[in-house]
Protein backbone atom coordinates (compact mmCIF):
# COMPACT_ATOMS: atom_id res chain seq x y z
CA UNK A 1 0.00 0.00 0.00
CA UNK A 2 1.20 3.25 -0.66
CA UNK A 3 0.68 5.34 2.68
CA UNK A 4 2.73 8.88 2.96
CA UNK A 5 2.99 7.80 6.79
CA UNK A 6 4.88 4.62 6.16
CA UNK A 7 8.42 5.20 8.17
CA UNK A 8 10.94 5.29 5.98
CA UNK A 9 13.67 2.34 6.29
CA UNK A 10 17.04 3.41 6.81
CA UNK A 11 20.50 2.96 7.82
CA UNK A 12 22.13 5.34 9.30
CA UNK A 13 26.41 5.85 9.14
CA UNK A 14 28.49 8.18 10.97
CA UNK A 15 28.75 10.75 8.09
CA UNK A 16 24.78 10.53 6.84
CA UNK A 17 21.86 8.05 6.07
CA UNK A 18 21.03 5.78 2.90
CA UNK A 19 17.71 4.64 2.11
CA UNK A 20 15.43 2.85 -0.31
CA UNK A 21 14.25 3.99 -3.76
CA UNK A 22 12.08 3.17 -6.08
CA UNK A 23 12.04 5.03 -9.17
CA UNK A 24 9.69 5.71 -11.74
CA UNK A 25 11.42 7.82 -14.92
CA UNK A 26 9.77 9.36 -17.62
CA UNK A 27 6.97 10.69 -15.18
CA UNK A 28 5.28 13.90 -16.63
CA UNK A 29 6.48 15.46 -13.30
CA UNK A 30 9.71 15.00 -10.80
CA UNK A 31 8.26 14.50 -7.15
CA UNK A 32 8.21 12.68 -4.51
CA UNK A 33 4.90 10.45 -4.36
CA UNK A 34 5.16 8.33 -1.19
CA UNK A 35 6.43 5.15 0.48
CA UNK A 36 6.11 1.89 -0.26
CA UNK A 37 7.45 -1.06 1.91
CA UNK A 38 9.43 1.48 3.97
CA UNK A 39 10.90 3.16 0.12
CA UNK A 40 10.58 6.39 -1.41
CA UNK A 41 8.66 6.61 -4.23
CA UNK A 42 9.77 8.93 -6.62
CA UNK A 43 8.81 9.91 -10.18
CA UNK A 44 11.72 11.54 -12.49
CA UNK A 45 10.79 13.24 -15.84
CA UNK A 46 14.23 11.96 -17.07
CA UNK A 47 14.54 9.17 -19.32
CA UNK A 48 16.88 5.95 -17.60
CA UNK A 49 18.96 6.54 -20.59
CA UNK A 50 22.83 7.38 -20.34
CA UNK A 51 22.61 8.41 -16.50
CA UNK A 52 20.03 10.77 -16.86
CA UNK A 53 17.56 9.33 -14.41
CA UNK A 54 20.32 8.69 -11.87
CA UNK A 55 21.77 12.23 -12.22
CA UNK A 56 18.43 13.55 -11.95
CA UNK A 57 17.73 11.87 -8.42
CA UNK A 58 20.88 13.06 -7.29
CA UNK A 59 19.79 16.22 -8.08
CA UNK A 60 16.11 15.99 -6.42
CA UNK A 61 17.78 14.68 -3.16
CA UNK A 62 20.54 17.25 -2.78
CA UNK A 63 18.00 19.97 -3.17
CA UNK A 64 15.59 18.33 -1.18
CA UNK A 65 17.95 18.06 1.83
CA UNK A 66 20.23 21.19 1.08
CA UNK A 67 23.30 19.68 0.46
CA UNK A 68 25.81 19.57 -2.27
CA UNK A 69 25.48 17.09 -5.44
CA UNK A 70 28.66 15.05 -4.30
CA UNK A 71 27.19 14.36 -0.88
CA UNK A 72 24.56 12.18 -2.73
CA UNK A 73 25.61 8.70 -4.02
CA UNK A 74 23.49 5.95 -5.24
CA UNK A 75 24.86 3.05 -3.81
CA UNK A 76 23.20 0.16 -5.22
CA UNK A 77 20.89 0.02 -8.32
CA UNK A 78 22.12 2.59 -10.64
CA UNK A 79 20.94 0.30 -13.72
CA UNK A 80 17.46 -0.82 -11.62
CA UNK A 81 14.38 1.28 -10.49
CA UNK A 82 15.24 -0.06 -6.85
CA UNK A 83 17.79 2.09 -5.48
CA UNK A 84 20.18 2.74 -2.10
CA UNK A 85 20.82 6.29 -1.92
CA UNK A 86 23.37 7.90 0.84
CA UNK A 87 23.07 10.96 1.65
CA UNK A 88 26.29 12.66 3.64
CA UNK A 89 25.54 14.99 6.20
CA UNK A 90 21.44 14.57 7.31
CA UNK A 91 20.06 12.88 10.06
CA UNK A 92 17.56 10.28 10.10
CA UNK A 93 15.23 12.75 11.58
CA UNK A 94 15.40 15.46 8.94
CA UNK A 95 14.60 12.39 6.08
CA UNK A 96 11.48 11.75 7.85
CA UNK A 97 10.75 15.35 8.44
CA UNK A 98 11.64 16.35 4.61
CA UNK A 99 9.67 13.62 2.92
CA UNK A 100 6.59 14.12 5.12
CA UNK A 101 6.46 17.74 4.44
CA UNK A 102 6.69 17.16 0.75
CA UNK A 103 3.68 14.45 1.06
CA UNK A 104 1.45 16.53 3.29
Amino acid sequence: MNDPLEPIAFRESPDGVSFSVQVQPRASHSKVTGIKNGAIRLRLTSPPVDGAANAHCIDLFAALFGVRKRDVTILTGETSRQKVVKVAGITPQLLQERVAQLLA
